[in-house]
């Protein structure tokens, strides 16, 4: 647990919470979320970013595919940012989760 004290002046301590969602084969899955709602833009994060296509550049990608004859895929990226590392001198501060 990090002192308040311990923390730079004009950053925020977000809050952590565990998030369980039961499968349909009755296991229970647990997950650690940070809850955005306490980050301020500037502060906490610098830069957002995600993929995503706008439906004519999809429909104008699929008319070339299918008049080139070719075969598309599609890839999902869910949990990619998870595999991130910190900058040098970057650092998070989070306090632990309740119970």
């Amino acid at each position: 647990m990090i002192d308040r004290s311990q923390v730079p002046v004009g950053r925020s301590i977000v809050r952590l919470i565990l998030v369980y969602k039961r499968k349909r084969s009755g296991a229970l899955k647990a997950g650690l979320c940070v809850q955005g709602c306490a980050q301020v833009q500037g502060v906490d994060y610098d830069q957002t970013y995600c993929a995503t296509m706008r439906p004519t550049s999809l429909r104008a990608l699929a008319a070339v595919a299918a008049g080139a004859d070719m075969s598309m895929r599609r890839w999902d990226f869910v949990a990619a940012y998870l595999q991130g590392d910190l900058q040098q001198g970057e650092a998070v501060y989070c306090h632990a989760p309740p119970g």
